[in-house]
């Protein structure tokens, strides 16, 4: 047995945990003093103390996360984002445009139209209003070229891989640009459509598969092989 193995186990919902997991809600809850899972998932007691990675999330935005919103309606001020979530995402428009807007004079449409893609950071939620998001800062900004791969949130943990071993792998193995957001997206550039191809097959696979150990290596195995079908170097 590896020693990844000897450190994970797969946690049923209303399984008790070790005292030392972080209390998350509504994933991990407190019952008669005891921490309980609520839904499946990975308990990982590897490292200074032992951590549980549920396998079923629903994203809720904090301030700070960079997410890849997709545009869902535009208003007269500003647009709102499917952030692949319960809550709406508002972007304004003097934000986006970095400049004063003017309604008379200035087409929301023509700068993002519904079903853009854009990279941007949540800056405001307190679940009493909707997220509002900002695209001033380095990286953000409407996407307009690669494909975007959509993938359960819960999930984005093991696409990165720890220290970051999963998405250097497959960043290695394709070259191509990866970015995962923390609402379930991920953005990827390839060089050609066979390594565009062979990489969205690779992550639905780290999805499927997320609650297993080894996983990288055998996801490796699986690129090189597909590689070998498409001839690709």
């Amino acid at each position: 047995m590896s020693e990844e193995a000897k450190t994970r186990k797969l946690v049923v919902p209303g399984e008790r945990l070790p005292d030392e997991v972080e209390l998350k809600e509504p994933y991990v809850v407190e019952v008669e003093g005891a921490r309980v899972a609520t839904v499946m998932g990975v308990l990982d007691l590897h490292g200074e103390k032992p951590s549980f990675i549920p396998l079923q999330t629903v994203y809720v935005p904090k301030p700070g996360d960079v997410v890849i919103g997709m545009i869902q309606s535009i208003g007269v001020m500003n647009w709102q984002v499917d952030i692949n979530s319960p809550y709406v995402a508002v972007l304004n428009a003097q934000d986006f445009l970095g400049r004063p807007y003017n309604p008379l004079t200035d087409d929301l449409s023509q700068y993002l139209n519904i079903g853009d893609y854009v990279k941007a950071k949540v800056v405001a939620f307190d679940r009493s209003r909707s997220p509002i998001l900002t695209v001033q800062d380095k990286g953000l900004g409407k996407i307009t070229e690669g494909k975007i791969v959509e993938i359960q949130a819960a999930k984005i943990p093991r696409v990165i891989g720890k220290k970051r071993s999963m998405i250097s792998m497959l960043q290695e193995e394709l070259g191509c640009d990866i970015f995962a957001a923390v609402n379930g997206r991920i953005h990827i550039k390839c060089a050609d459509s066979e390594r565009e191809s062979i990489l969205v097959l690779a992550i639905k696979m780290i999805e499927r598969e997320a609650h297993t150990v080894g996983l990288t290596a055998r996801v490796q195995e699986y690129i090189q092989e597909l590689k070998k079908v498409k001839g690709v170097e």
